[in-house]
């Protein structure tokens, strides 16, 4: 078993390093934020995730996992560590290393007073060329160390899905990763060896370029799928009829989750890594007008939806759902915050159902409202009970799907507007009260 150091405790990092800790491996996790190291030392989650809390608490009481904001003695007990900061957008749209450049400097001063071999091994998303262009040489100028001689170097982007992170975990779709040198590359098969899966070994830009590809590639799926719906039911058809017959072909190699007419994309991946693919491919001189598309389609989602919500002429609104993905309590550029944040600076009274980021709050978590800078008072109009918060609504905007809503929702459509951007019922089309956003 090895010994592995991970930085960043967000979504990535704590993740990965409970599920490593649970493999056998000895864990470090480190981080800047004082909340988030308690938490892991207390044996408790720093953030909303299915089977996350018990694992946490297992592989904290067997030893296997601690945090720490101490990099050098991260790194002298452990032989290989991975960086899982976030690269949020730079103010052009490029992808922001920041985070990423701050921790390799960090690691490298440590590296600089250690003589044994370490692997560092990159997971964040990060555009191709950054490995080579940014961490080699922040890595190197702060250790005075040779990248892939004296220290091991590394591209090991993840695919994991919110909500499901765990299980992606052990069964992941896609296993690709590249490396500077033998013992990087063994090390990270040895680590995915034993999964239901095949391990792509390339080289790091490759590497890079995958992860971008994947998760733009998941953007555009949405956006075609919505550009469908709308004008399927502008000639009076279904959108989601038109999708889920083109689905059928199983031949198509495609993923049905993203194939579904609805709301906006969001989330901590697809808009800023749709933005930095777009900047690097103008970096290069190449046209990208699918993905100006995408950006301008997405944003269009977003005020169609808001024109749903004019055209109800309610004073008051009440969401369900406010995290840019059900089961989740992330609102890292939620579509639904975004809707809700305009409404709000209109003068329209916004109320929130979400009981994942109701229990985010009630738990008194140090990351309640990750990613929320759009929405004032957020806190504060959260509802508890749906009925309360239905009975105390001009309009519902229904955002994300919870299937124990579905009923009351049903029953609301037929005494005020029902706004429907997830479909909580197959046989429901627009009429009447309720109406869909592309059905």
């Amino acid at each position: 078993m090895a010994r592995i150091s991970v930085f960043g405790i967000g979504y990535v990092g704590v993740v990965s390093a409970a599920c490593l800790a649970k493999d056998g491996h000895t864990v470090i996790a480190v981080d800047v934020d004082p909340g988030k190291i308690k938490s892991i030392n207390d044996g408790l989650s720093p953030i909303v995730e299915n089977g996350l809390d018990a694992l946490i608490a297992e592989v904290v009481a067997a030893g296997k996992l601690t945090a720490t904001n101490d990099v050098q003695y991260a790194i002298d007990n452990s032989d290989a560590s991975f960086v899982a900061v976030g690269t949020p957008s730079a103010p052009d749209g490029s992808v922001g290393l920041t985070y990423v450049e701050g921790v390799c400097r960090n690691i490298g001063a440590a590296l600089a007073n250690k003589s044994s071999f370490h692997s560092v091994i990159i997971r964040s998303t990060i555009v191709p060329g950054s490995c080579e262009a940014t961490c080699i040489p922040v890595l190197e100028k702060a250790s005075g160390k040779v990248a892939g001689t004296d220290f091991g170097m590394g591209y090991y982007p993840e695919f994991l899905r919110e909500s499901t992170a765990i299980e992606d975990y052990y069964d992941p779709g896609l296993i690709v990763f590249g490396a500077l040198d033998k013992k990087t590359g063994d090390f990270l098969t040895a680590l995915n060896t034993g999964l239901n899966c095949k391990i792509h070994v390339v080289d790091l830009r490759t590497a890079e370029m995958v992860k971008y590809t994947s998760n733009t590639w998941r953007a555009v799926k949405v956006t075609f799928a919505n550009e469908i719906g709308n004008i399927a039911k502008a000639s009076g058809l279904d959108g989601q009829t038109v999708m889920e017959i083109l689905c059928s072909d199983e031949k198509v190699a495609m993923s049905k989750y993203f194939m579904r007419p609805g709301f906006a994309f969001g989330g901590s991946c697809l808009p800023k890594d749709v933005r930095a693919l777009r900047y690097l491919a103008n970096s290069t001189g190449t046209n990208a007008h699918l993905l100006n598309a995408v950006i301008e389609a997405n944003e269009a989602q977003i005020q169609r939806a808001e024109a749903m919500v004019e055209a109800s002429g309610a004073a008051k609104v009440g969401f369900v759902g406010i995290s840019f993905k059900p089961g989740t309590d992330d609102l890292r550029e939620s579509p639904l915050a975004e809707l809700a944040a305009r409404l709000i600076a209109k003068g329209v009274e916004v109320g929130i159902y979400d009981p994942y980021v109701f229990e985010a709050y009630a738990a008194n978590n140090s990351t309640a409202g990750r990613g929320n800078d759009v929405i004032p008072d957020l806190k504060d109009r959260m509802v508890e009970d749906l009925d309360h918060l239905i009975g105390d609504s001009g309009a519902i905007l229904v955002g994300n799907f919870y299937k124990n809503t579905v009923g009351s929702l049903e029953k609301a459509a037929q005494t005020r507007p029902v706004l429907d951007l997830t479909r909580m019922k197959r046989d429901m089309v627009s009429e009447g009260q309720y109406q869909g956003i592309c059905w």
